[in-house]
């Protein structure tokens, strides 16, 4: 590409491998850089949601700065080797986790914001599938990695690309605080009626063993309609783009899409999804077809005194953290929530569904923006489009 440099990442940085404690030392501590975070993320969140107990030491070793670059350095499988994601600030007394290698700069050449774009687009990452190699996991060596070689303008095109690129993830970033805002003020409401009991009218209510007048306690399981089961589509044929989004029980609301019409479940009130495997619970206001063995889907079988916006926050209300195993399906089924009067629940419903139809259109324009920016990274790093 005119004026862009061909330079090996070698040039441009050193590597480092990530720190490896027992599991004794996770839960508690410092700032700990996951794997799942470099996996999920082009750059690094302002905050570390996992923690370790690090010294002094190993947080000097391996600690995180603005422009450092993380990367998946092993996996169970191909695709999810070499993702990267890039740090925009310091954090102080962070580590990074074994399963990533750090690549820290020695130069002033790149600008972290451009690399985080350019090292998640498709160009860059076909590349990694060239230089690993598979054995029970696919695995990247520190030499493979530094003798990589990247196409970098100079730094005034770099901020440029990086400015076009990053218009769309602040719109992202701020639909998902609107999100983030939206479900705190639901599930403070929800706490406000049925766990502190200040429902509207409680002052003039009853309150016998514990319990409002009139209210049932429930078994999760008792409350629970039969769903026809959707067919269940491997993560082999989900496709990037589709007629049909895919739902599974990992964190994205969309997984992936499909074009099997007959996998589709559509029903009038939204369906609520339970991971067996990950504890995640969702609230899928749309037709959708249903991925991932273990993928549970929960829609109330009483919808006038449980409807779907009350039953998703009663779920998610329940603690199943006591319980270690895989299955907790279960466990779900057998806990206890409050079935309420007929008067509170629609009032709670007519709250709160205005609120998770906020939420679904912001989620929208989240897939739209996503996809917009996917579409132009790999022509702005090809020099296709001049910035």
């Amino acid at each position: 590409m005119n004026g862009w440099e061909q330079i090996k990442l070698g040039d441009l940085y050193s590597v480092h491998n990530g720190i490896s404690k027992g599991k004794q030392f996770f839960g508690k501590g410092y700032p700990f850089l996951s794997f799942s975070t470099v996996f999920n993320n082009w750059f690094l969140p302002l905050k570390l949601d996992s923690l370790v107990e690090s010294t002094e030491q190993e947080q000097n070793s391996y600690s995180i700065r603005r422009g450092d670059v993380f990367i998946t350095r092993t996996s169970e499988t191909m695709n999810e080797l070499g993702m990267s994601s890039v740090a925009l600030n310091d954090i102080p007394n962070a580590t990074y986790n074994g399963f990533t290698k750090r690549l820290r700069p020695i130069t002033n050449k790149v600008l972290p914001e451009f690399i985080g774009y350019y090292m998640r687009s498709p160009k860059f990452r076909g590349k990694f599938m060239a230089f690993s190699s598979m054995t029970t996991r696919a695995s990247l060596s520190n030499a493979e990695l530094l003798g990589m070689q990247i196409e970098l303008p100079c730094l005034k095109m770099q901020y440029n690309i990086a400015k076009i690129l990053r218009s769309y993830d602040n719109l992202i970033d701020n639909y998902h605080c609107q999100i983030k805002l939206l479900e705190e003020a639901a599930q403070r409401l929800y706490k406000e009626w049925f766990v502190d009991l200040r429902f509207p009218g409680y002052e003039h209510t009853k309150i016998v063993d514990g319990m409002p007048e009139g209210w049932e306690k429930k078994n999760i399981g008792e409350l629970l309609e039969k769903i026809k089961r959707t067919k269940q589509i491997p993560s082999s044929e989900i496709r990037k783009n589709g007629l049909y989004p895919v739902i599974d029980q990992g964190k994205q609301y969309i997984a992936g899409y499909t074009n099997d019409a007959s996998a589709i479940l559509y029903n009038e009130n939204p369906i609520i999804v339970f991971g067996d495997h990950t504890r995640i619970i969702k609230l899928i206001p749309f037709p959708f077809a249903k991925g991932a063995d273990g993928t549970q889907l929960l829609l109330s079988n009483n919808l006038k005194r449980m409807p779907q916006s009350l039953f998703y926050y009663s779920l998610k209300n329940v603690d199943l953290s006591n319980y270690s195993y895989a299955r907790h399906f279960k466990y779900l089924k057998t806990m206890t929530i409050y079935l309420p009067s007929d008067s509170i629940a629609q009032n709670f419903n007519a709250n709160v569904f205005p609120v998770i139809k906020e939420i679904q259109k912001y989620r929208e324009q989240i897939i739209f923006l996503t996809e917009a920016r996917d579409r132009l990274l790999p022509k702005l790093m090809s020099g296709e489009i001049k910035v």
